[in-house]
């Protein structure tokens, strides 16, 4: 958990570098490109983040350099960060123990790895959909009031 956690503000750290240092001339400068990219990082930034997070395709150091750049909010940039590594790492983990107990190639399709791996693919999917309805909900509420 202590790893998680540093690994978090690790990353938190590398996305304030970016925005302090070059993240006003990214926005001045790119304005009207970066645009339609900025609405969709406040409309769906947690969800990108979230899945980049669990699918490590690009290099983290990158992923939070970039995101320095946009316009997602540090708290949120912190927090997803900290559930997406951490939900990846339990995952990566665990799919790192059935494969280290695997002794024959038919083991690699055994039901618990390929469990692991449908775990991790549905994440992002499942993370989507209680977000949406995290902000159905809040903006139910809101209206409310």
């Amino acid at each position: 958990m202590l790893a998680s956690v540093g690994a978090s503000i690790g990353a938190t750290l590398a996305f304030l570098m970016a925005r302090f240092v070059i993240g006003g001339w990214v926005q001045s400068k790119f304005a009207d490109r970066i645009a339609p990219f900025n609405r969709g990082i406040e409309q769906d930034g947690a969800f990108y983040l979230f899945s980049l997070r669990l699918v490590p395709v690009f290099p983290f150091f990158i992923i939070n350099v970039v995101m320095g750049l946009t316009t997602i909010r540090v708290w949120t940039f912190y927090w997803v960060s900290q559930v997406g590594m951490l939900a990846g790492a339990a995952v990566y983990a665990n799919a790192g123990t059935q494969l280290a107990q695997i002794d024959s190639l038919s083991g690699i399709a055994s039901p618990s790895l390929l469990l692991s791996f449908v775990l991790l693919g549905l994440f992002p999917l499942v993370a989507r959909k209680s977000l949406t309805w995290l902000r159905r909900r809040q903006d139910t509420s809101d209206s409310v009031r």
